[in-house]
């Protein structure tokens, strides 16, 4: 069965679909069979992985049941199995609130190829809604991503209001995996505080490696390129990140993998 893992922030603008792009990319670069499910209405991961936007099937046809997870899976240029998204799943979670079992239906829908992937990253909407409490259900891990400013306490405080609801009888066994900084300029005191604030309130639980600031993630972008590609230099904190949560999820071998291979292709 694959290791499902829920990405999820309190609020846009803290790198989360970046964070979720390159954590795919350098997962897949230490040999293991990765796939992102993109979950936010906006799209972001499905165009960073350059996919067509007018690519169907979508996220929003297999949540109201009109296809098979597996028909949905779309190969990206780089070789990730990615089930796209656009505007159209903000209709879905429409049609989602009112029906019986609601939070259940991603878990159900990723059971058609729990056999086919290692690792399934589940992109969560910018927020705390529906969407993101179905991506909790089905998940086995939670990775919070927060920006390395002032509010980043309170933000990481409501995501795990979500994940403790999610918890509640739907998922006891989901797994809080930590909290990474994945927009952080350290040369700052502002940031050295946010990021000492979190290791104050979550100890261990505040990965080590944070995610340096650059404008080089938007020229990747837009590029739909890995940051691993056009700047190197940059892709060493996602080699190091991947590296700490491989640990973490226990895949030795990936992790020696990755670094014996230095994030080749």
């Amino acid at each position: 069965m694959a290791i499902k893992l829920a990405v999820l922030s309190q609020k846009g603008g803290t790198g989360k679909t970046t964070a979720v792009r390159h954590l795919a990319d350098t997962f897949r670069r230490a040999g293991l069979r990765v796939a992102a499910v993109d979950l936010d209405p906006q799209g972001n991961l499905s165009d960073y992985f350059d996919l067509d936007p007018e690519v169907e099937p979508t996220i929003r046809d297999v949540l109201v049941g009109g296809v098979k997870a597996k028909a949905a899976l779309h190969v990206a240029p780089d070789g990730v199995s990615v089930i796209p998204s656009n505007l159209t799943l903000a209709e879905a979670e429409v049609a989602l609130a009112g029906k019986m079992g609601r939070e259940l239906t991603l878990r159900k829908a990723l059971k058609g190829i729990d056999a086919d992937f290692d690792v399934i990253f589940l992109d969560c909407p910018p927020n705390l809604g529906l969407l993101t409490v179905n991506a909790l259900v089905a998940a086995d891990h939670a990775l919070l991503s927060a920006e390395a400013q002032y509010f980043a306490l309170q933000g990481v405080e409501q995501a795990l209001q979500v994940i403790e609801l999610a918890r509640d009888g739907l998922n006891p066994d989901l797994n809080w995996l930590g909290v990474v900084l994945t927009i952080a300029d350290l040369r700052t005191v502002h940031s050295r505080e946010a990021q000492a604030g979190l290791k104050e309130h979550y100890g261990d639980k505040l990965l080590d490696t944070a995610i340096r600031q650059s404008i080089a993630y938007a020229e990747s972008a837009e590029r739909a390129v890995s940051i691993i590609d056009h700047r190197p230099d940059l892709g060493e904190d996602y080699l190091a990140l991947a590296g700490e949560l491989l640990g973490r999820l226990g895949l030795a071998d990936a992790r020696r993998a990755l670094q014996n291979g230095s994030g080749a292709r």
